[in-house]
């Protein structure tokens, strides 16, 4: 449960790694990205870990809650999804999607789940990829191409009325700033 080899495809999806947890010992196995980045120590990949060290990197502020929230799914047993903040190596904070499924407590088995980045969703929607900050009205803009996109597929000509004098009235406001 060490390899980190996953295909291009997981890796463009986001996800960091994966977990198997053995309920009735309490004890977790992460892969070398889970453990990297939920342990802070890729070296802990493949041994069995205590929840307190397997997910020593959770935000404080979300620690509790999440630690709540894992316990009632182990008693419980079923699918098992939180999204939290993760304090990377750096100091950068990310955002990460615990997802996988628990056997009931006391039946005994194992759980298995993924880490997945979800960081990019939780970005100002005004800075770039590339950590430039982006105008708020191209924000604007880029929701009302989608938003238009949409309308189109709904049929409502009155809204697709609506939506295209917004972005014209969007798109003078962009080039009169870009003249001055």
């Amino acid at each position: 449960m060490t390899d980190r080899s996953f295909p291009p495809a997981l890796e463009a999806a986001g996800i960091i790694g994966t977990w198997q947890t053995d309920v009735a010992a309490g004890r977790s196995i992460l892969d070398d990205g889970a453990a990297a980045l939920m342990a802070g120590d890729a070296g802990l990949a493949g041994k069995p870990l205590t929840l307190d060290v397997a997910l020593g990197r959770i935000h404080p502020d979300d620690r509790d809650w999440v630690f709540a929230q894992i316990r009632r799914a182990r008693r419980a047993g079923g699918p098992f999804a939180a999204e939290f903040r993760v304090q990377a190596p750096g100091g950068s904070v990310r955002w990460v999607l615990n997802q996988g499924r628990l056997p009931e407590e006391g039946a005994g088995g194992f759980g298995y789940g993924t880490y997945i980045d979800t960081t990019h969703r939780h970005r100002d929607p005004a800075e770039a990829p590339g950590g430039e900050r982006r105008d708020w009205l191209e924000v604007a803009a880029d929701h009302c191409i989608a938003a238009r996109e949409a309308i189109d597929r709904s049929g409502k000509p009155f809204l697709r009325l609506l939506i295209d004098a917004l972005l014209l009235e969007i798109g003078r406001h962009l080039v009169r700033r870009r003249s001055h």
